[in-house]
């Protein structure tokens, strides 16, 4: 995959995601440059099948993602708080939207390479339903995407993962903070207070 060549963009506090068809400014103090987004797609499908494929990699405890270069990005399993809240948002996703898809844990094809988003939702239109057991990852972000905050997440960890799911089409992406109040993203710096694909979702759960 043929690398981009950086650009001398120098921002006291931001982040520039740019590409042939869009750019993302973020309030953040780092520069990114990354590749177009079909390029990248079909090179996060190729490295994600030799991950998967790979017995040793399949024995580490580890929660692994890639970066844009197919790098590996492990992190521990996380606290088991994370987990409750895992279930807990999945299972209001599905009594509160039931026509639709609820998936934890769900690797998405982004600019940034693959990663695994916490908590995902499908609506019923969309054409990966009928065939969740062919696929290793999304291509396309899931409309939901949820992530679900740790002690060792910087802000702008956050900020830049929000970004790479908008730009990977998702409609709308939430985080739980670590104290459980929920936020809700209809764009990387549009927060509303509540969700507009599921208004009823609480916002702070335990």
């Amino acid at each position: 995959m043929k690398s981009a060549s950086p650009e001398s963009v120098t921002a006291a506090r931001s982040i520039l995601l740019r590409r042939e068809r869009t750019t993302i400014l973020l309030p953040m103090a780092i520069t990114i440059e990354l590749p177009e987004l079909a390029s990248q797609t079909a090179f996060n499908l190729t490295r994600w099948r030799e991950i998967l494929t790979d017995p040793g990699l399949a024995k580490l405890p580890y929660r692994i993602e890639t970066d844009q270069h197919g790098h590996l990005l492990m992190s521990p399993p996380p606290a088991p708080l994370h987990g409750q809240r895992q279930i807990h948002i999945g299972t209001l996703l599905r009594q509160l939207l039931p026509n639709g898809t609820t998936l934890s844990e769900c690797p998405v094809s982004t600019a940034g390479g693959v990663k695994a988003v916490d908590v995902a939702w499908l609506g019923p239109g969309r054409p990966e339903k009928s065939r969740i057991r062919e696929l290793i990852l999304f291509e396309r972000a899931p409309d939901i995407c949820v992530e679900i905050l740790s002690p060792s997440n910087s802000s702008s960890e956050v900020d830049e993962k929000r970004a790479l799911y908008f730009d990977a089409g998702a409609f709308e992406v939430w985080t739980c903070a670590l104290d459980g109040s929920m936020a809700f993203f209809v764009s990387p710096n549009h927060q509303l207070p509540a969700s507009s694909i599921c208004p009823d979702f609480p916002t702070s759960i335990p």
